[in-house]
This record gives C-alpha cells, sequence and structure tokens, in this order.
C-alpha cells in the first residue's frame, strides 16, 4: 500500500512540474532595449561648457573598434581608427564616412602635430609614424635602446615639438615583448629614439597636457584604473605623479582638456568630465564603452567620441586645450 503511494505521489509531482508556474507570464519575452546616449549633469559647473543645443550625435556605426580621433585642421575633416579593420576613417559634414587609410597597421592613436601633421601610433608595426602634408609616412620612433616598442597607444604634441606617448603591450603578443617595463616616452625634434619620461605605470594609456602646458595628466587603464597629474619641467622632464582621480565604471583610456581646464576622460559609461580640482561635474553616456575622444570641428567646440563600434559628436561652449 505505501508502494503505491509513493508511485502516485511521483506521478503527481511530475506532473505538477510539466505544468507552468502560476505566475508565469504567457506573452512572449521583450526584447532589452538598448541604452540610449545621454547628457547628465552631476555639478551646475558642468552647464557652462555645454552648447544650449548640446545633444549626443551619431555620425558612425557598424564598425569594429574604434579609437584616436583627431581633427584634421587643413582639410576640415576628422580622422580616426578602427583597429581591428586596419583602417583609418575620415568623417565630416557633407562626404559623411570614408576610408581615408587602408592599411593602416592596426593604428590606434592619433594626433595632429603644430604643422597640421598626422601623427599616429601603430600597434601593427609598433611604431609612430608621421603623415607629412603630401602623404608621405614616415616612421619616427620604433626603438628604445635598440630594443622593439611593445605597441605604442596614444599620443600628444606639445608646442616646443616634442612628441609624448604611452606604451603599453596591449598590440603585441606577451612572447614578443621586449621593453622590460611599460613607460611613457618623449621625442624630441630631430631624435632618433625617444627618452624614457615615467615607468611607474601598469597600462600607461591616455595623456593630455593642461592647456598652459605645465602639467601632463597620463591615464593608467590596468589595476589602479586611474588617472595621474606629473608637474612639467622647463627641462620637458616629469614630477610629481600624484592620482587625480579614479575612474569607475570601466577604466580611463583616452582623454583630452578643454581650454579651461577640464579633464574629459573616457570611462567605461561614456566621457566623465572633471572640474580643474578633480571633481566629476558631469557624463556624456554612449551607448558602448568609449575608448577616446578628441575636441574638433571649425571652432574646436566639438566633442568626437570613439565608443566601439560607434562615433558620437557633441556640441559644447568651450574650445579644446591647444
Amino acid at each position: 500500500m505505501r508502494t503505491g503511494l509513493v508511485v502516485m505521489s511521483l506521478v503527481l509531482a511530475l506532473a505538477l512540474a510539466a505544468l507552468p508556474a502560476a505566475s508565469e507570464s504567457k506573452e512572449p519575452a521583450m526584447k532589452k532595449e538598448a541604452p540610449k546616449p545621454s547628457i547628465e549633469v552631476v555639478e551646475a559647473a558642468f552647464k557652462a561648457a555645454l552648447a544650449p543645443d548640446a545633444e549626443v550625435r551619431q555620425i558612425g556605426q557598424g564598425l569594429k573598434f574604434t579609437e584616436g580621433p583627431a581633427w584634421m585642421p587643413d582639410g576640415k575633416f576628422l580622422v580616426f581608427s578602427d583597429i581591428p579593420a586596419d583602417t583609418i576613417y575620415r568623417w565630416d559634414e557633407s562626404g559623411g564616412l570614408k576610408v581615408w587609410r587602408q592599411p593602416s597597421h592596426n593604428s590606434n592613436g592619433n594626433t595632429v602635430d603644430r604643422e597640421g601633421r598626422l601623427v599616429t601610433c601603430e600597434h601593427g608595426s609598433r611604431t609612430v609614424t608621421r603623415t607629412g602634408k603630401d602623404g608621405h609616412v614616415e616612421t619616427i620612433a620604433s626603438t628604445y635602446q635598440g630594443k622593439k616598442l611593445n605597441s605604442p597607444n596614444d599620443v600628444v604634441v606639445k608646442s616646443d615639438g616634442t612628441i609624448w606617448f604611452t606604451d603599453p603591450p596591449y598590440g603585441v603578443k606577451r612572447e614578443l615583448v621586449e621593453q622590460s617595463e611599460n613607460r611613457v616616452y618623449r621625442l624630441d625634434p630631430g631624435g632618433k629614439e625617444p627618452a624614457a619620461v615615467a615607468a611607474d605605470f601598469d597600462m600607461p594609456n591616455g595623456l593630455c597636457f593642461s592647456p598652459d602646458e605645465k602639467l601632463l595628466y597620463i591615464a593608467d587603464s590596468g589595476k589602479p584604473h586611474h588617472v595621474r597629474r606629473f608637474r612639467v619641467k622647463p627641462d620637458n622632464t616629469l614630477e610629481g605623479g600624484e592620482v587625480f582621480t579614479v575612474i569607475t565604471p570601466g577604466v580611463p583610456d583616452g582623454m583630452r582638456m578643454d581650454r579651461d581646464a577640464r579633464l574629459w576622460s573616457t570611462a567605461g559609461d561614456g566621457v566623465h568630465v572633471f572640474s580643474p580640482d578633480g571633481k566629476l561635474i558631469g557624463r556624456i553616456k554612449t551607448p558602448k564603452t568609449a575608448a577616446n575622444c578628441a575636441f574638433g570641428g571649425p571652432d574646436s567646440k566639438t566633442l568626437f567620441i570613439t565608443a566601439n563600434s560607434e562615433v558620437w559628436a557633441v556640441k559644447l561652449a568651450v574650445a579644446g586645450a591647444r
């Protein structure tokens, strides 16, 4: 008798398990809506940096992984890298998006020097190159102390013509790394090899100068995920290096500074904006993780943001530092 009850109980339990739960909806599952770009004012001071009609406008999509935006003042167009696509694209309002250089040797960071020439960090060739007005590309840095650079990542040019770049090993296989440290370098005009200016980083990444060039900000996108601030001495060596801010969510990658010394740093959810004293005052949120940003446009009052497979533009009331 007990055996029969056990069997009946088991059959009943299996039958009940096959029925839909009372709380289970019979409606088809709704697709999760993709996050939308937005502008978040954290402190009222951020409003002074925004144009009255500021909005986050998409100018590129369907790409692979975008990086290194830079505004070409002579041609009045934006260039940016798509690293895995081995391509540098160009964009302007009238012509839209077009291929500018292919192959690009998996270019990453870009900047423009005082003569309007494009300076590029190339992962594929492990070099820093410069593109002349005639389109000729020359290698300007490839080794340090006779050994190959890791994979130059981001770059900025000072008004005296010195070129400053970071060299983490993101773009090179571990077994091919020749440098013992992940450094920040300075290449002097006419120099054959760069000089190391900082080495106490996990993964040095984006960098930018203050408007007066007395301060250099450098992102560490490794374990610390912070931005450090160095004082630039008259001989172009660095001192200090205190933590300016810690980025979360995500890590700091590319960054730029405006003429009023606000720092615009990429992060996991877009671009974070900081006052000169390191206080977070606003965010420009992008649906995908932002990797880099740059000021551009005819008046340098547009912020261009590369964010994974997309590129965005935001009108501002402030111009980028130059």
